[in-house]
């Protein structure tokens, strides 16, 4: 190969490594699409009232309607078993997919969590809508969120916010209680998922 090649060949090489490592992206959303917020207490918002649950603020930040479809308990299990009729009733064109905590206070295998994750984002884009996952810490001091989240997001190429309930219940201003933000808490991590959704690109 003459060094003119090898320099192209190079180049081309970078420019592929740096395209595989960008944030996967959103198309953008229109006034009347549909966002669900599909996961358990931290999206129902336990410890605050309903309209101070983060898909409520979401709703008012971002000007489109956001269903919470948050149920207290909910295990990964228990998603897949209800996701299909959320899917049906509301048509979302896109799905905040959060759930995988009270997995690891049931002390669930990390491997049975991470395929019903698996199983959730395809399930979700068969029905035609996009998915951003977003991690949980786990139930430990100084816990962050667990590996499969970030493995997940690479494998299935989905947008992944992983940080922004680690950071909301690392600080016991935002807090209800040891595992659940309170209204400034779920503030926050409205404001920060606006904020992502406009990164990629949804809004």
């Amino acid at each position: 190969m003459t060094h003119p090649a090898r320099l192209l060949a190079g180049f081309l090489l970078a420019f592929f490594l740096a395209a595989c490592e960008q944030a996967p992206t959103l198309p953008k959303l229109s006034a009347h699409d549909i966002i669900v917020a599909f996961g358990d207490s931290l999206t129902h918002g336990t410890g605050a009232s309903a309209d101070t649950a983060y898909p409520a603020v979401l709703s008012t930040l971002t000007g489109h309607t956001v269903i919470n479809a948050g149920v207290p308990g909910n295990t990964t299990a228990d998603g897949l078993a209800r996701l299909p009729d959320v899917l049906a009733e509301y048509k979302p064109r896109l799905v905040l997919l959060c759930l995988g905590g009270n997995d690891m206070l049931r002390r669930v295998p990390e491997t049975e969590t991470e395929n019903n994750l698996r199983l959730l984002v395809r399930t979700i884009r068969a029905a035609g809508a996009e998915v951003v996952l977003v991690g949980v810490p786990e139930p430990k001091l100084f816990g962050g969120a667990p590996a499969f989240y970030e493995k997940l997001a690479g494998e299935l190429q989905v947008p992944l916010e992983q940080d922004v309930f680690v950071e909301v219940l690392k600080d016991n201003r935002l807090k209800s209680d040891p595992i659940h933000a309170n209204a400034e808490g779920y503030r926050v991590v409205a404001e920060r998922l606006a904020g992502f959704l406009r990164e990629a690109g949804a809004l």
